[in-house]
């Protein structure tokens, strides 16, 4: 019996803790990290202001953890698709990979859209400790850019990794502005390709380099 209720009290806990990183989330997409207070985190998780002290110490440990969780979501499930394509794979191919994890926010909405405004406020605005989180982006850039330099020859690693960094800043851009509005009121398909070619073209630079 003391078991099941420490179980119980322990499955609570981590429901808490969710709801919380959840509601960060969703309110860090709507407002950015210098528009986010306790209070309204903890309104929209129904959760108490203790609740933030117990499991996280301190808003900005509680908003530094919800976008680490937010960027590890989106980078896995980029690097996922990316890798689940073979080492033949053409730039558009890539390109519908890399931005797959967009395409089903902006068609779905929701706690993934949420996910993506987040990343793409923090990467355009950094937080302080951003460095810590290197080491993910270079892993996501380095899948990615293995892949492209078979369809690249000529085209130095630093180059390729700039090159996808600005198609990354681009997403970024598109997913805050009011065109990214328009973009998520289309139907999937058209999402992608509108958003494809555009991303292929980020990636394959010019047609006729030097």
């Amino acid at each position: 019996m003391v078991t099941e209720r420490t179980d119980q009290r322990r499955e609570a806990g981590q429901r808490t803790r969710e709801g919380l990183l959840a509601a960060t989330v969703e309110l860090l997409a709507q407002h950015g990290q210098e528009g986010v207070t306790l209070r309204e985190i903890t309104d929209h998780a129904g959760a108490n202001v203790s609740a933030v002290s117990y499991h996280f110490g301190s808003l900005k440990t509680l908003c530094d953890s919800a976008i680490e969780h937010a960027l590890e979501q989106y980078l896995d499930a980029q690097m996922t698709a990316v890798a689940s394509l073979g080492a033949a794979s053409s730039i558009e191919d890539l390109a519908a990979a890399f931005i797959k994890p967009m395409m089903r926010a902006l068609a779905t909405g929701g706690p993934d859209l949420a996910v993506i405004r987040t990343v793409a406020r923090v990467g355009i605005d950094p937080p302080e400790n951003w460095g810590r989180l290197n080491a993910k982006f270079q892993q996501s850039r380095r899948e990615l850019s293995g892949k492209l330099a078979a369809n690249l020859p000529g085209i130095d690693e630093r180059e390729l990794d700039f090159r996808i960094r600005c198609a990354a800043g681009m997403l970024n851009w598109l997913t805050l502005a009011p065109i990214g509005a328009e973009l998520a009121a289309e139907p999937p398909g058209q999402i992608e390709r509108w958003l494809v070619p555009v991303l292929a073209g980020a990636f394959r630079g010019s047609p006729n380099p030097g």
